[in-house]
């Protein structure tokens, strides 16, 4: 009896059998075809009726997987409209060139990968020669994801097309003396070339898929047309064992994204051997594609194949085949044709009379050579047929040999990942094979040589034309700079000035309402991208979805259940807000790809991608580092921040350490405002710094623009004080640091003119627990304590670094933190709601007594009041802090400090 478990459920398993009696007469008939004329005939005769159900559009089982045959058979291989010879040539120099960029860099013990691009040069090349639209034709071009490690082949080309020199080839992996080149895709390290960051594994087709999203989402909101760019991901068969890579692919499928190639180079190695030793990688790739909706090219094998597929009339080669794993294929790569023939076809008596008619060079040129990847004419067809289809992404699996035309010391070699040079006679038999034009000569001084055609050559001659067709070079990144967004209107920002009055006020809720009053501006507005993952409710961003629409291609197709409410769920096409789902990978790769629309598109947009603050950094840092090496620009906002402040959810909610995380990503700008004017100030300068005007007396080069701002908020209702009247509170705001009030200002009666003095400094909710322990100080103690507000340790901190290296360079300056210190009396205590090693960024160079308090350890589930009491922030625990600091000085009675800890039951 058919385990009904091996056939997707179907509706028409839920209807009775008309009529059983013709059921049965079907299945006989299979029956009688396996009996007649095997397994392998009725197989296919059920796959032929199933492809054709399926085209007639009946409701039948999709096929998950297909025979191990290319998708697209040579007979039905489009016209190849190029010079099949002279691209051969040039592929070749490109080979070389990459190959001995490497050798000649391990001189200096820099390392380099020659494998990767060796097999994945024909993937490269056909595309640069046909498919690949450049940026100087119209609209944005093509977006290239290169495969990390094929670094030195995409290098070894722009060397030939004349944008690298022999020099920069030779400093391959040493930048330090600014004229090198890095060693995978780093747009910061080469921001003219490279576009999209790449060799962290996984996040490649992650962004690819987000990227190809966001140029749909450019198009309906009108901002550019972008139907002509393609997104183009290169990657590998190991590559998407990486969560990363297969975690969006239902979306792409979802909404159609036909914009969208995916080519995974399968080689069947991974670093340290093969990728599936005891399966086959392709099946599994292909299934897992097919299952979540993609179009699925195979191109596996070579023109060589064509004559045993033929001979093939039993179907015990498909059989073979299928049953073989992949680290047995690549075992035949390195052995002799007397072993495939005994291994490999010596299995069944049928491949033993196949094999009798087949030559020696026949089987080593079908197991060593004829992959569908090395051949220019396969690929070309995979890639028309790719950029033809439509209403869904398309995935090429596409078999190549990691080291191919390297040697049989390199080719399928477990380790050739980590082989990064050849001989001088493997050079000159590499030399051979590709038949290029390099004498012996130049080899007397025992270093391999470069090889570039003439200039005005065929081969130079024949790369540019076919580049100006298809709109210039590629990759390249644009750089010109942007007519700068005018500045929203001063009232959005000023109107935080005044406070709160008596209104409890969360600083999440300031930054929300700041966020309303800046999409309505009428000239940047819509440059705005929310990015929310699934938790707009939670952070009182429900308001928005009515205005400003939730971002969906298919619109709206359903009446919402909300409806009839003013803040109803509202899908539209043309939908400003992208709402992830409970998906923070997803969300940064689409903030990602706003950031970063002012190079890849020539489109200034403005992302904030706001989100627990617990699961940004931490769940995603490798990602916020492949925004800093791409140069993205927005804000990120930790919502619901804090140790203590989100009360009930626990130890994995409880975030007291993203700023110290954000602090190690040179790009990002970490802020903890206290204050909704802070939130504004730092808010307005962000704009400012990252898309509007530069400062007056600067010029726009002088100013990293290529920043992110991330701002910590809070979801803990407080009255909001207004704005002090302080000259020059902007920019101490921006900097980091300054005196929010003092004992006398803040209206504190210290009896004694000489009173011991204190300085507190809070950041972020920390600072009311500051307010409340400078008047218990006050009250209680008779100690005067002026509160300071620090809006960003990090900023304190790296301004500090840079006046310990001026001061090495023999230049005097003083840091900020210290300039604003000076003259403050007494010693200091830093309180935030994080570990103390986010306030102790800044001991080093603060002259007075310092030390700090925070919320070390793990989170827990308790109210506000419980929490901090544990952790020892508190208003009565600071006070006793500042006390034993004092009496350590002197200036108190050292009974004092038991005295407070027994008053307030620490």
């Amino acid at each position: 009896m058919t385990d009904p478990m091996r056939i997707q459920p179907s509706e028409l398993d839920q209807l009775p059998d008309r009529d059983p009696e013709e059921t049965a007469e079907w299945q006989a008939s299979l029956d009688a075809v396996t009996q007649a004329a095997g397994p392998h005939r009725a197989a296919q005769l059920m796959r032929r009726t199933l492809e054709r159900g399926e085209a007639g559009g009946l409701p039948l089982p999709k096929l998950l997987s297909t025979d191990y045959l290319n998708t697209i058979p040579t007979s039905a291989e489009p016209d190849f409209p190029g010079d099949e010879e002279m691209e051969a040539k040039i592929t070749a120099y490109n080979r070389w060139n990459a190959a001995a960029m490497v050798t000649r860099g391990s001189k200096h013990g820099v390392g380099g990968h020659i494998a990767t691009f060796a097999s994945a040069a024909w993937l490269y090349e056909t595309g640069f020669n046909h498919f690949f639209r450049g940026k100087e034709g119209d609209g944005s071009g093509d977006q290239l994801y290169i495969q990390g490690h094929a670094s030195p082949g995409i290098y070894a080309r722009a060397f030939l097309d004349g944008r690298l020199s022999e020099a920069q080839l030779d400093n391959f992996r040493r930048e330090a003396g600014g004229n090198g080149l890095p060693s995978y895709p780093h747009p910061r390290r080469l921001p003219w070339l490279w576009e999209f960051p790449t060799v962290s594994m996984g996040l490649g087709p992650l962004s690819a898929i987000y990227q190809a999203r966001f140029n749909r989402y450019l198009t309906a909101r009108n901002i550019k047309d972008t139907s002509n760019s393609h997104v183009w991901a290169f990657l590998g068969d190991g590559e998407m064992d990486e969560p990363e890579s297969t975690s969006a692919l239902t979306l792409a499928a979802r909404e159609g994204l036909d914009n969208l190639t995916f080519v995974i180079n399968c080689n069947l190695q991974r670093l340290d051997g093969p990728v599936r030793p005891n399966f086959r990688v392709v099946q599994e790739l292909e299934a897992q594609f097919r299952g979540s909706g993609w179009n699925v090219i195979k191109s596996m094998w070579g023109n060589a194949w064509d004559e045993l597929f033929q001979l093939d009339t039993t179907g015990a080669l498909l059989e073979r085949l299928r049953e073989v794993p992949d680290a047995q294929f690549q075992t035949y790569q390195t052995r002799d044709v007397a072993y495939i023939r005994e291994n490999f076809f010596g299995t069944s008596p049928a491949l033993i009379e196949l094999a009798k008619v087949l030559s020696d060079d026949k089987i080593s040129e079908c197991f060593h050579v004829s992959r569908g990847g090395h051949e220019p004419r396969k690929v070309y067809a995979a890639y028309k047929a790719a950029v033809e289809h439509k209403g869904a992404p398309t995935v090429i699996l596409t078999q190549t040999v990691k080291g191919f035309t390297l040697g049989k010391g390199f080719e399928s070699k477990n380790a050739n990942h980590q082989m990064k040079k050849l001989t001088i006679d493997e050079f000159k038999g590499m030399r051979d094979l590709l038949d290029l034009p390099i004498p012996d000569s130049r080899f007397e001084d025992g270093v391999v040589p470069y090889a570039r055609p003439a200039e005005g050559s065929p081969e130079l001659r024949y790369l540019a034309e076919r580049r100006a067709a298809l709109g210039g070079p590629a990759p390249a990144r644009r750089t010109q700079p942007l007519a700068p967004l005018p500045a929203p209107a001063d009232k959005a920002f000023a109107s935080f000035d005044k406070g709160s009055g008596s209104q409890s006020v969360a600083s999440t809720m300031a930054l929300v309402r700041l966020l309303k009053d800046l999409v309505r501006d009428k000239t940047s507005g819509k440059r705005w991208v929310p990015i929310i993952p699934d938790e707009a409710r939670t952070f009182g961003m429900e308001s928005l979805f009515p205005s400003l629409g939730l971002y969906s291609p298919k619109g709206q197709t359903y009446d919402p259940v909300d409806r009839d409410q003013l803040m109803y769920y509202k899908e539209s096409q043309s939908g400003q807000i992208l709402n992830e789902g409970i998906n923070e990978a997803g969300a940064l790769a689409d903030f990602i790809a706003a950031a970063t629309s002012y190079s890849t598109h020539g489109e200034q947009m403005i992302p904030l991608y706001i989100f627990y603050s617990m699961f940004g950094w931490q769940r995603t840092g490798d990602q916020f580092w492949q925004l800093a090496d791409q140069m993205g620009r927005g804000f990120v906002i930790g919502a619901t921040a804090g140790r203590t402040t989100l009360t009930g959810e626990g130890l994995q909610h409880a975030d007291g350490h993203s700023p110290m995380i954000a602090a190690t990503n040179p790009a990002a700008l970490s802020y903890d405002p206290a204050f909704a004017y802070e939130i504004a100030t730092i808010m307005k300068e962000g704009l400012r710094r990252m898309y509007g005007e530069a400062k007056p007396g600067e010029s726009a080069g002088q100013e990293d623009k290529d920043v992110f701002y991330y701002l910590t908020v809070y979801n803990e209702p407080m009255p909001q004080p207004a704005k002090p009247a302080v000259d020059g509170l902007d920019e101490a705001i921006i900097k980091g640091l300054y005196r929010f009030n003092t004992a006398e200002t803040a209206g504190l009666n210290v009896a004694a003119a000489n009173a011991p003095r204190i300085n507190l400094i809070g950041s972020g909710t920390a600072i009311h627990w500051t307010l409340k322990a400078q008047q218990l100080l006050a009250e209680e103690w008779g100690v005067a304590a002026d509160v300071w507000s620090a809006t960003s340790w990090t900023e304190l901190r790296r301004d500090a670094l840079d006046a310990d290296e001026a001061l090495l360079r023999g230049e005097e300056r003083t840091p900020y933190v210290r300039q604003a210190l000076a003259g403050a009396q007494g010693p200091v205590l830093a309180v935030s709601d994080y570990m103390r090693q986010v306030p102790d960024q800044i001991a080093q160079w603060v002259e007075q007594d310092y030390t700090s308090l925070g919320a070390d350890g793990f989170g827990l589930s308790d109210t506000r009041e419980d929490a901090r009491r544990h952790f020892g922030v508190d208003a009565e625990s600071i006070v006793v802090a500042a006390l034993a600091q004092l009496a350590r000085r002197g200036e108190v009675k050292a009974t004092a400090v038991k005295e407070a800890r027994e008053r307030y039951g620490l």
